[in-house]
């Protein structure tokens, strides 16, 4: 199992991104919520890892914070719920949001992030009342391809595919995304004012 990895971040394209450890570039996902706090690509950052081995494939998941990691697993164990919906939603709600949420039993929250119907909402409520008793709890991706129609590879092209990635439909993110002045703005910066307009 690899626990953490420590390197140079080299490439940054939300939901992935690459980090050179001794010479050896790792793919990673994360959620949008650890992408928020890394720094720009050439510096050094340590993300907390948890590695998933399907028939087809070995993908490595990144975590800014042990209760990112922590949830994460929590999810998986949750019945229906698989890799992409658990980073869609530490992708849409914060930890200590999604303890809230699961506390106060609130489906109407968790029903806004994609991928969570309101059957999985109320098996995640069920099923995590006990995971998140204690300490802090919390929530909210996956990739996309392309770009917006006719967009260059720019902040807000990569904003686009990340968006779509973590299952919101295209026309909804073209039309929000054409609604901010994206000049100057990070990939970052866009998609954190998207998530914001569309809870």
């Amino acid at each position: 199992m690899i626990g953490f990895l420590r390197g140079r971040l080299v490439a940054k394209q939300p939901p992935r991104l690459v980090l050179d450890v001794q010479g050896v570039g790792y793919e990673v996902e994360a959620p949008m919520s650890t992408l928020y706090e890394l720094p720009e690509t050439g510096a050094e950052v340590t993300l907390l890892t948890h590695l998933l081995i399907r028939e087809d494939a070995h993908i490595l998941y990144g975590f800014a914070s042990e209760a990112e990691r922590t949830l994460f697993r929590s999810l998986l164990k949750v019945s229906g719920v698989g890799s992409r919906t658990a980073l869609g939603i530490l992708s849409g709600i914060t930890v200590e949001a999604f303890s809230r949420c699961v506390h106060e039993q609130d489906v109407a929250l968790l029903t806004k992030i994609p991928g969570v119907g309101k059957k999985t909402a109320e098996r995640l409520l069920v099923e995590m009342r006990d995971r998140v008793t204690s300490g802090p709890a919390g929530v909210t991706g996956v990739s996309a391809p392309g770009a917006p129609p006719g967009a260059s590879p720019s902040a807000e092209g990569e904003a686009w595919s990340a968006l779509v990635a973590l299952g919101y439909k295209p026309a909804d993110v073209s039309r929000m995304l054409g609604k901010l002045e994206t000049q100057g703005r990070s990939t970052e910066e866009l998609i954190r004012q998207v998530l914001q307009s569309l809870a």
